[in-house]
């Protein structure tokens, strides 16, 4: 599509269902690579990136199939292949988030740096010190990351920085681990808890997730199991906000404030009466908004993608 024609000037009103999260999605989506039984997932989210990760997996071996409109069986017992190239990979960073599954599972991988032979200041850094710690043997050659490791052991892991993806390549390495491994300065967005609470209801034990150290006590294996991805926090407060400048009343399904507290307070200091319900939020806005200062920070903060 090369634009879009908006004929503007007339308030938002109506119901909208919000989508599954795409950030909670697609480390999900690699956690079926963990387990040799059948993780069913349903609120999926219709888009690229959710795509280009089924067949990245699916080049791995992992057989999926479509469960009616937004669910899917991911079938993992015939992960033969714990490659991810760089051709799959330069198309979506999240990419490196089969790293730790394959590497705890099948005891190697070879996945491609994001930036392919253009390493310069490696984005995944934290990641491979992270698996080191735990026991892995990890080189990059011509652009890819080699990992090997009979069986990773826990260890206490202290990131550099905060970072999402690198918590949860090191939370889903963790689950198989021999051992208990604790995950310091961890992300604390939702997206991390939803992962977490998947990994959970296939046997995983994991604590803390949501807050700034994680705890995960490795297990075995483990076991096939049903998760709903949780609706997309972006997606809910982009509506929100464009009700709000319309002078609009809209009620949005399937969603909750409570990913987006920092969000619908400053819609309420902007003049906006919004309200919780059980899987929903509605909103009203006043005829003339209120200036209201943001600063964005990290989670639980003002989200940067709602800066916009």
């Amino acid at each position: 599509m090369d634009k879009l024609l908006i004929q503007g000037g007339f308030p938002l009103s109506g119901e909208v269902s919000i989508s599954g999260a795409k950030n909670a999605a697609l480390p999900i989506l690699c956690a079926s690579l963990l387990s040799a039984e059948a993780l069913h997932i349903t609120n999926l989210p219709h888009l690229n990136d959710v795509a280009t990760m089924l067949r990245l997996i699916g080049q791995m071996g992992v057989e999926v199939t479509m469960d009616g409109n937004s669910g899917l069986i991911l079938d993992s017992r015939g992960v033969n292949s714990p490659t991810a190239s760089y051709d799959m990979v330069k198309t979506m960073r999240a990419s490196i988030l089969v790293l730790g599954p394959l590497l705890a599972r099948c005891g190697e991988a070879k996945v491609s740096l994001p930036g392919g032979c253009a390493i310069g200041a490696r984005p995944v850094d934290q990641h491979i010190k992270g698996l080191q710690a735990m026991g892995a043997e990890i080189h990059v050659e011509n652009g890819y990351i080699l990992a090997k490791a009979s069986r990773l052991k826990g260890a206490r892991i202290v990131t550099d920085m905060v970072t999402v993806t690198g918590t949860e390549n090191l939370m889903m390495a963790a689950v198989l681990a021999e051992g208990e491994t604790v995950i310091e300065n961890a992300a604390c967005e939702p997206e991390v808890v939803d992962l977490a609470n998947c990994l959970i209801s296939m046997g995983a034990r994991i604590s803390g997730a949501g807050t700034g150290s994680i705890r995960v006590q490795g297990v075995e294996r483990l076991h096939g199991a049903t998760h709903a991805v949780m609706p997309d926090r972006i997606e809910t407060g982009t509506y929100l906000c464009a009700a709000a400048v319309t002078r609009g009343n809209i009620r949005l399904l399937n969603t909750s404030v409570g990913y987006l507290d920092s969000v619908v307070q400053k819609l309420r200091e902007a003049g906006c009466d919004v309200a919780a319900e059980q899987g929903a939020i509605t909103l009203k806005a006043p005829q003339r908004l209120k200036a209201v200062s943001i600063r964005t920070e990290p989670y639980p903060a003002f989200p940067t993608d709602m800066q916009a």
